[in-house]
């Protein structure tokens, strides 16, 4: 049941429809009063009951269990199941999967016709439940910072962001948008911001992307699977050049997110102080290992693969794509086995724009199918995701003091994970995007 006079609710239709929404952080000094017939704080591992959640200028002010269960409520969800925001912290919202099939349309479209796609993506992202991301590269540089300044302002619907701005990348590497049958020389600019070889290259590169306002730092350390040419075995960057990136970044108080299928190149992206391994399909014990005494977290996309297998080759994906996916999918999952077995530290990522926007949350059923719990699984996307990317005093939790982003389900997802699929109500900063 919604209570239907408090103004905060009026932002369901707003935020629905044409009109400016607010911005982020912002609900316009309102309030909001939600009973959560069960919450999943984040942070603790037992669920509290009959839960009344008190929001205040768009953060959480008070969370109280064991609650009246009398009301009124602005917002009566007794019958479900209450979570912080999920978190993903690799997608790529600027991108679609249908243009996987021929790489050449970034060649011809504008950022501008890039940000129409964007602002659905974005959309459909936050309507889902995912309340913050990382967004960790786009080929058509900038469109992520463009498409985070129109959400902090108010202008776009979607979740908070961290944006990489562009990927750093070796000439005809993995970021590189190279094509077969496509001279370089006719390649715009704008689509290999981030091309360098050489430790001082990269290192102007770094620096480039973080005085553009760049959030985290995005290194193409080993071949890509979605990329021509590339061996997602082999190492593209060497270690010196992941080095000068890592000391550019951490000097300006950026974090280096690493694309790293293969076993050499997650070590050596380990050892260079990268903050995460993107990927890690074809990690091994020894670089499992090296990450958990070093901190660093694996982003493991373990749901992708099947929605190529299965659509990339009915829309005709290049083949060479689709037999690198062949040849990493399972290696990786169970890499992601061996990996929960030994407690290294995972975060939710599910490379979205492979597979569509909003369709995020499929991945908690490979996750839990391959050795995590269901609470494992959530915090992987909430506590987890929000220390991993340096948020953990702003999001991942429903406590005092962070921002007023919580999700609702029906199902309970402790018993059956694939309720994350099937979202009910979205709050962002106090704001109800979706409700019963």
């Amino acid at each position: 049941m919604i209570r239907r006079n408090n103004p905060v609710l009026g932002f369901v239709l707003i935020a629905l429809g044409a009109c400016s929404h607010p911005a982020a952080g912002e609900n316009n000094g309102n309030s909001l009063d939600i009973f959560c017939g069960t919450l999943i704080d984040g942070e603790t591992d037992s669920p509290k009951h009959q839960v009344l959640v008190r929001i205040v200028d768009g953060r959480f002010a008070e969370v109280m269990a064991d609650a009246s269960r009398e009301g009124p409520y602005d917002l009566d969800l007794r019958d479900h199941i209450c979570l912080p925001g999920l978190i993903d912290l690799h997608t790529h919202l600027t991108d679609q999967p249908g243009d996987t099939a021929d790489l050449s349309v970034y060649y011809q479209r504008s950022q501008e016709d890039q940000l129409v796609i964007a602002r659905e993506s974005a959309r459909a992202t936050l309507l889902a439940g995912f309340t913050s991301v990382r967004d960790v590269g786009t080929y058509i540089a900038w469109t992520d910072r463009a498409l985070r300044d129109e959400i902090n302002s108010g202008s776009a619907i979607g979740p908070r962001m961290q944006a990489a701005g562009f990927y750093l990348t070796v000439p005809g590497g993995g970021g590189d948008l190279v094509i077969p049958g496509y001279a370089e020389e006719s390649i715009p600019v704008s689509v290999r911001q981030g091309v360098a070889r050489g430790s001082e290259a990269f290192a102007d590169r770094t620096r480039l992307a973080a005085e553009g306002g760049a959030d985290v730092i995005k290194v193409i350390a080993s071949g890509a699977v979605l990329a021509f040419g590339g061996v997602p075995g082999e190492p593209e960057m060497t270690p010196e050049e992941l080095a000068a990136v890592v000391e550019v970044a951490s000097a300006r108080g950026l974090r280096v997110a690493a694309h790293a299928h293969g076993a050499r190149s997650v070590i050596e992206a380990i050892e260079a102080g990268v903050t995460t391994i993107e990927h890690a399909s074809l990690i091994d014990e020894a670089g499992m290992r090296l990450a958990k005494e070093k901190g660093v977290t694996l982003v493991m996309d373990v749901y992708n693969g099947d929605y190529i297998a299965r659509e990339g080759r009915e829309q005709n994906w290049p083949e060479e794509f689709l037999r690198k996916n062949d040849e990493t999918t399972e290696a990786q999952r169970q890499a992601f086995s061996r990996a929960v077995e030994l407690g290294v530290p995972i975060a939710f990522g599910s490379d979205s724009a492979v597979y569509p926007h909003g369709l995020n949350a499929r991945q908690f059923s490979i996750m839990v199918q391959r050795g995590m719990t269901p609470m494992q699984a959530i915090k992987s996307a909430t506590t987890q995701a929000a220390r991993t990317m340096g948020w953990e005093d702003r999001v991942g939790r429903v406590a005092p003091g962070l921002y007023a982003d919580l999700i609702a389900v029906r199902e309970d997802p402790l018993k059956d994970i694939a309720s994350l699929e099937r979202v009910s109500a979205v709050i962002k900063n106090g704001v109800v995007y979706r409700a019963p």
